[in-house]
C-alpha cells in the first residue's frame, strides 16, 4: 500500500495518507474510457458492394450509412427511416465536423434510395459523400 508519511509541526504526531484509494479511481475512469470508446464505426448492416475498376480506400471515414439490398438505412447499427437520416448526420456531423460521410449501397439496392440518402446528407451540411464499393 502507498503511503505518505507527514510529521506533525510540533514533532509528535505522524499523519498518513493513502493513496491507494486515489489509484483504485484513476484506474476504474481509465478502463471506463477504454470502454466506452468506440475505435471502429460501422453502419451495423453487412452489404455486397459493387466492385469498381476505380474505387480508392479513404484514409479515414467517421459517418458511415448502409443500405441494404431491401433498401432498409442502417446507422449508427440501427435501422433508421429516410426521414431522420439528416437528423443523425447533422449530430454525428457535430461531434467531428471533418468528417465526411460514406454510403454503403448493396449492389441490389434501388439507385433512387441511394440518390435520397445522399440528398439528406447534402442537406445536413456534408460535402464529402462518396459510396463505398470493392477493387476488382
Amino acid at each position: 500500500m502507498a503511503r505518505f508519511n507527514i510529521e506533525d509541526s510540533a514533532g509528535d504526531e505522524e499523519i498518513h495518507v493513502d493513496l491507494a484509494p486515489m489509484l483504485d479511481m484513476v484506474m476504474i475512469l481509465l478502463i471506463f474510457f477504454i470502454t466506452s470508446t468506440s475505435f471502429l464505426k460501422e453502419s451495423g448492416v453487412e452489404v455486397s458492394r459493387p466492385v469498381a475498376q476505380t474505387s480508392s480506400a479513404k484514409p479515414a471515414v467517421y459517418i458511415l450509412i448502409g443500405i441494404t439490398e431491401d433498401n432498409d438505412i442502417w446507422m449508427q447499427q440501427k435501422k433508421i427511416d429516410i426521414r431522420t437520416v439528416r437528423a443523425n448526420v447533422e449530430r454525428l456531423r457535430s461531434e467531428n465536423p471533418e468528417g465526411g460521410v460514406v454510403i454503403q449501397a448493396d449492389k441490389g439496392s434501388d439507385t433512387d434510395t441511394l440518390v435520397k440518402v445522399m440528398d439528406q446528407a447534402k442537406m445536413a451540411g456534408v460535402d464529402d459523400i462518396s459510396i463505398a464499393s470493392t477493387n476488382k
